[in-house]
């Protein structure tokens, strides 16, 4: 599947995390920025949950607490 199947917000998250910006992990507040959100708690928790159910759905991995990278070849069940 692609990230077209997702709703929108899931793929503007998922597009960050495919940039090259992107390669060592982004933490909320980095993606609330590059989402164009600004970095107030309400934005970036919201964020946070979006990122989270990306990985539980398999399109994301948490490699460190809090910092997010895209799921390379990972099984994925859409969110739509």
């Amino acid at each position: 599947m692609t990230v077209t199947v997702l709703p929108p917000d899931y793929q503007r998250i998922m597009s960050v995390l495919e940039s090259d910006a992107a390669q060592e992990g982004m933490r909320c507040q980095q993606l609330a920025a590059a989402l164009g959100l600004q970095a107030i708690p309400a934005k970036v928790e919201g964020v946070r949950s979006k990122a989270k159910r990306l990985v539980e759905r398999g399109w994301a991995l948490q490699v460190r607490p809090g910092v997010f990278t895209p799921a390379r070849g990972a099984g994925r069940h859409g969110l739509a």
